[in-house]
């Protein structure tokens, strides 16, 4: 499998806001996440379930910027920018790297976030 192309076609979908179905698509049923806020999922099923509920909260979003990817062997980092205005009236600005270990089906089974502030 080609993990470079994995990767740049998840980070288009995730660039494009489509982060939902990014999920559904590229992880496997086990895959686990971790985050800087200590919050964690296992399995595709609650990462799919998390992101919907983010998703919802959103009111506006201002931006989602890529800004690279990087792919070592099965493990890649991808830099992003997101900035969302929340229903609840907070803002949100997350500059990230998000680090994915891969399956040899092409399948996220390990996601990990960053915080990249300056």
């Amino acid at each position: 499998m080609d993990i470079k192309k994995q990767v740049q076609e998840m980070d288009n979908m995730v660039a494009q806001g489509d982060i939902v179905n990014a999920v559904k698509a590229f992880f496997c049923d086990k895959a686990t996440t971790s985050d800087y806020g200590n919050i964690s999922t296992n399995g595709k099923q609650q990462m799919v379930e998390k992101m919907e509920g983010f998703l919802a909260a959103i009111s506006n979003v201002n931006g989602i910027q890529h800004h690279h990817s990087l792919v070592d062997g099965n493990i890649s980092a991808s830099e992003f920018t997101f900035d969302f205005d929340m229903k609840d009236g907070s803002k949100i600005f997350w500059h990230e790297i998000i680090k994915r270990e891969w399956n040899t089906e092409g399948k996220v089974i390990r996601e990990e976030y960053f915080d990249a502030k300056n």
